[in-house]
């Protein structure tokens, strides 16, 4: 049985980013470090941070006075910034860089006096976050049959963002349907799903050429994780989320020519390679692991000031 890695796969500039805030704001003030929600959406990260001295929290309150909080990636609304405000509480913003990107464009159209349609996940803790900056001026669409249903105050003043990890082709979808019923919607200057979600699909399509069964490396939680079970499957692949190497069912490789594996944006690569390894040990030969060719996506953030 054939092993074919995905390329571009597991961390994006974004979560290296964010995890290293972490670690140094450790290193430079000693333990303990809060972190408002899981900095990313992966088990493995979190537990090893947590070990070196994180203590992750839902509710800036939860942290004692004075003490020092680290907003994760995925973003925060104004009114977390407000309650770490009103603990007096040091703040480090590890907010993925394109995540502001989309609160900045956000604000700007509220600004202007427009609506905007949020397209994206309910519940999910980025579009919390993003609408969290207008509740009553920003609507959640998830799907084409919502956007097909949506009715807005003003259909000539209205403006659109999206979540960053979403599907890009179901994206596209949503927003031409909303084009389609508001002509004078104002779309996104760029698009909002982020470089390294939409090179992981690409990956993933890539992948589905080959592969007959998809092993995705990634959280329940994560968002672009999901998406890249979904494209998998709709490619016509096999596909299955997990999170370690344990949870890999033989039953799902059995008959397989060639398994490919990824890994969504917050997962570390040891357990893709974890991952590698059991496969080939549940399929009982030597087995050969091929890889698709390297992508350098170029694209590094820097760290906050203070820790600069």
């Amino acid at each position: 049985m054939e092993v074919l890695l995905a390329n571009p796969r597991g961390f994006c500039a974004g979560v290296d980013r964010a995890i290293e805030i972490v670690e140094v704001a450790l290193q430079r003030f000693g333990p303990p470090v809060y972190v408002r929600h899981e900095i990313v959406h992966n088990r493995t990260v979190v537990e090893d941070l947590r070990a070196k001295g994180a203590i992750f929290i839902e509710d800036p309150t939860d942290a004692p006075p004075g003490a020092l909080l680290i907003f994760s990636a995925h973003g925060v609304s104004p009114a977390v910034r407000e309650a770490a405000a009103s603990r007096e509480l040091r703040v480090l913003d590890a907010t993925c860089p394109l995540v502001t990107k989309v609160h900045v464009e956000t604000l700007r159209m509220v600004n202007d006096g427009y609506d905007v349609v949020l397209v994206g996940h309910a519940g999910h803790v980025e579009v919390e976050g993003t609408m969290g900056h207008a509740p009553d001026r920003i609507h959640l669409v998830e799907s084409v049959e919502d956007a097909e249903r949506i009715t807005v105050p003003d259909p000539t003043r209205l403006g659109c963002v999206t979540q960053t990890t979403l599907s890009v082709d179901d994206t596209k979808e949503i927003i031409a349907t909303l084009a389609r019923r508001f002509p004078d919607i104002r779309l996104p200057r760029k698009d909002d799903i982020c470089y390294a979600t939409q090179n992981r699909q690409n990956a993933v399509k890539e992948l589905t050429e080959r592969a007959d069964v998809v092993l995705v490396v990634g959280a329940p939680e994560s968002s672009n994780s999901n998406r890249l079970v979904e494209l998998a499957r709709k490619a016509g692949a096999a596909a299955h989320l997990v999170q370690t190497a344990d949870d890999i069912d033989k039953r799902w490789i059995e008959d397989a020519r060639c398994v490919g594996v990824t890994a969504g944006a917050s997962a570390p690569e040891k357990l893709v390679q974890e991952v590698v390894a059991r496969v080939h040990a549940l399929d009982g030969s030597d087995g050969r692991t091929d890889s698709l060719p390297e992508v350098d996506e170029g694209v590094i953030f820097q760290l906050p000031s203070e820790l600069r």
